[in-house]
């Protein structure tokens, strides 16, 4: 079992540099993990690890303390084999201890392979089958304005699951209702399970597809946190239609042998492999090491 270090403090409008800071501790903690389960997805987790951590570093008016709490943002992942990415930030930012992030897919465990709501602090929907994570989110975009509630709802989306009709459904539903408290969030990484997105079932033009649905839509770079975290500033700025975030990443960032390989979307590295991904992602790729030589 590799070792995790210090927790982190819960911070909220941390500075730039501490953010990034936390988003390679949360990559380093994906890694343990996923080893530590023998199975697993490691491609997507590692690419929205940036994402992730503006969010919960800096976006979202939440309680780490108060998981329930009637006020908090909600945040449903549609993707949800991309849960790694999604328990280790949860972890960081003081939902439940991080050394429980070694029992991802064991029996009687909190972390399945697929998120469960009821069962994980701070989770917020049940995902596995994709393309049901917006229709989930719209639920509880409508529930707020019914409710008179103030919170926001986000949904994190894959590009692979815009191949599901229900999707696309679910855009169409959105736009009609205007739903300004709503953004979704989809990981442009290219990938899917079985090669490119555009080999497979073409998604350009993406940006306008959503656009003529009634969405207002930017595109970001996905490791790029501060421009993260001012779309999603922008987005709560629309208050007439329903606010989607194009992050474009790097399925794997932050190692090499896995970046840009979708081979790399279903399966976790083998012991000597997460070794050398903790090497890079605890040196920068050598940058660290370089400075001091």
């Amino acid at each position: 079992m590799i070792e995790i270090g210090k927790p982190h403090e819960h911070i909220e409008h941390a500075h730039i540099d501490v953010l990034e800071k936390i988003a390679d501790d949360v990559r380093q903690d994906i890694i343990k993990m996923l080893v530590e389960a023998g199975s697993g997805h490691s491609a997507g987790p590692l690419g929205m690890a940036d994402v992730f951590t503006a969010l919960y570093f800096s976006v979202l008016n939440h309680n780490p303390k108060n998981p329930k709490w009637e006020e908090r943002d909600r945040v449903t992942l549609s993707n949800g084999h991309i849960a790694p990415v999604w328990y280790v930030t949860l972890a960081h930012a003081g939902y439940f201890p991080r050394e429980e992030i070694y029992t991802l897919r064991k029996i009687n465990s909190r972390l399945q392979g697929h998120p469960h709501v009821g069962t994980t602090p701070g989770v917020e929907n049940t995902g596995g089958p994709l393309g049901q994570g917006l229709s989930q989110a719209i639920g509880m975009a409508l529930a707020a304005r019914m409710d008179k509630k103030r919170y926001w709802t986000y949904c994190l989306m894959s590009d692979g699951e815009h191949d599901e009709g229900q999707i696309w459904e679910a855009v169409l539903f959105a736009g009609k209702e205007k739903l300004g408290n709503l953004t979704g969030i989809i990981d442009r990484n290219n990938i899917q399970i079985d090669g490119f997105t555009e080999d497979i079932m073409p998604l350009e033009p993406l940006k306008e597809k959503y656009e003529a649905f009634g969405w207002h839509v930017q595109e970001v770079d996905g490791h790029n946190i501060q421009a993260i975290i001012d779309a999603c500033s922008e987005a709560k700025a629309i208050f007439n239609k329903p606010s989607l975030i194009i992050a474009h990443t790097i399925p794997g960032k932050g190692v090499d042998f896995m970046e840009f390989d979708f081979t790399w979307h279903g399966k976790p590295p083998k012991p000597d492999e997460a070794k050398i991904a903790l090497k890079e992602l605890r040196t920068l790729k050598g940058k660290i090491i370089s400075e001091h030589e």
